[in-house]
């Protein structure tokens, strides 16, 4: 995941609706299922999409009234914590 993916897309979501990103999530999830895609291009995709829910994640944070910055952090802050403990 990156930081800024993340902040470029809640805004987005901020500026737009969160039902584009929830969209082009489904359709990235179900090129997720072409047999022919290489390996890279799955780590690309998959990318994506984790960035994309993350982006989420933090817009929920937002409406439920944490500042922008704060969720930013707090979002990356619980993904460190749980690379760590792997």
């Amino acid at each position: 995941m990156k930081l800024p993916v993340i902040k470029h897309l809640t805004q987005f979501i901020e500026d737009n609706d969160q039902d584009y990103v929830i969209e082009a999530l489904e359709v990235l999830e179900a090129l997720t299922e072409v047999p022919s895609l290489k390996d890279e291009e799955l780590d690309v995709v998959g990318e994506l999409i984790s960035n994309m829910y993350g982006a989420l994640e933090v817009n929920k944070m937002i409406k439920d009234g944490m500042d922008k910055k704060t969720a930013l952090n707090t979002f990356m802050m619980r993904v460190l914590g749980a690379i760590d403990k792997n």
